[in-house]
């Protein structure tokens, strides 16, 4: 390996987990099993470092305009510390990245994929304007996540009330006697919290919370656990070649709300309708579909698996694939290359499993 290294690396070598080379970082891909670490996820509180992923402020009295310009959905519709799902797309509407941004006092935040760090920052230098600044907090703040059904009772804070904290909602408090930031966000389907913490003490707050009863999760169940709660994966369900309504994001796209990068070419994607269309798929028989596999309709090759895996927790193979618009429904069977030979999957409606967060794929939009 020997890439990049998060701020708790060292607490992923001391507790033996299994690391991987992630998007040129050095990270746990799990500690015991997948198994385990969903079943953790699903009825307790899984613990996951995110500090891979980018961390941007944006202020200045042209923030708001500015940001505003860039991303597909509504900025508008956001109160103070509130957040929202949201798109930056090219000129062509080919996706950029998929993020969150936070409403902050001061300033905007910004959460983006950890493989799309750099390009991300060039997308928004390159539309920088007069009036505003960007600062990477990448170093200086880490990112945790705790998510599970348990989350809220256990994560040891002072300072907030966090029934007041909604879905997607942000507060202030102290996480283990730190000083932190704490949304009420994440990407397993279960409530939960990603907590933003200085990255001095970061090391302290992922003993507590592992003290406290979480348990250690690593890439792996994060991906089943996202593609159970039906969330797109950048680089797989989507990239430069997607555009939002083939990706099943057209919710994310404002075109009333004025101009922004895109706005033109997603009008007219959404007035001729998209070529292609992201499915879910639930395996039948001993069928895993893979990320690559081909998906056929008879004789005819429709599309291909984007996302999928085998989960533990609902007993059956699962996917996403993008497949040529119209060319199935729901309860269609199709024929999926796996493993084992071909195997049969029937389109089903997305997300395959709703955790406690007990929300759509469709916070603030």
């Amino acid at each position: 390996m020997g890439g990049r290294r998060t701020p708790l690396y060292q607490r992923h070598v001391a507790a033996r987990a299994r690391l991987v080379d992630f998007a040129g970082w050095d990270m746990p891909q799990q500690y015991t099993s997948v198994k385990e670490e969903q079943e953790a996820v699903r009825t307790a509180a899984g613990l996951f470092d995110v500090s891979h992923m980018g961390r941007y402020e944006i202020r200045g009295p042209a923030a708001d305009e500015f940001l505003q310009g860039l991303v597909t959905n509504d900025l508008g519709r956001l109160r103070l510390d509130q957040a929202q799902y949201n798109l930056l797309c090219l000129p062509d509407g080919g996706i950029v990245d998929d993020l969150v941004v936070y409403r902050r006092p001061g300033g905007w935040w910004l959460v983006v994929n950890a493989a799309n760090r750099e390009k991300d920052m060039a997308w928004l230098r390159r539309h920088e304007r007069p009036g505003m600044e960007i600062v990477d907090h990448s170093s200086d703040v880490s990112l945790v996540a705790l998510q599970g059904p348990k989350a809220a009772d256990m994560l040891p804070v002072e300072g907030i009330d966090l029934t007041a904290v909604s879905s997607f909602g942000v507060g202030a408090a102290r996480v283990a006697g730190v000083l932190s930031v704490i949304a009420r966000t994440g990407y397993t389907g279960e409530d939960g919290f990603e907590l933003f913490v200085p990255t001095s003490h970061v090391a302290a707050v992922w003993d507590a919370l592992v003290e406290v009863g979480a348990t250690p999760c690593g890439l792996a169940a994060r991906d089943v656990c996202r593609l159970e709660a039906g969330l797109r994966l950048y680089g797989s369900d989507m990239d430069q070649d997607t555009n939002p309504y083939e990706a099943g994001l057209g919710w994310t796209v404002k075109l009333d709300k004025g101009e922004f990068v895109g706005r033109h070419a997603l009008e007219r994607i959404k007035a001729d309708g998209p070529r292609r269309q992201l499915v879910g798929l639930g395996g039948s028989d001993r069928t895993i579909p893979r990320h690559g596999s081909a998906v056929s309709l008879g004789a005819s090759v429709i599309g291909t698996v984007t996302s999928g895996t085998y989960s533990f927790w609902l007993r059956r193979g699962i996917a996403m694939a993008m497949i040529d618009a119209g060319s199935a429904s729901v309860g269609t069977t199709l024929s999926v290359e796996a493993r084992n030979g071909t195997g049969r999957a029937e389109v089903v409606t997305m997300p395959f499993y709703r955790g406690s967060a007990r929300r759509a794929v469709r916070p603030i939009g």
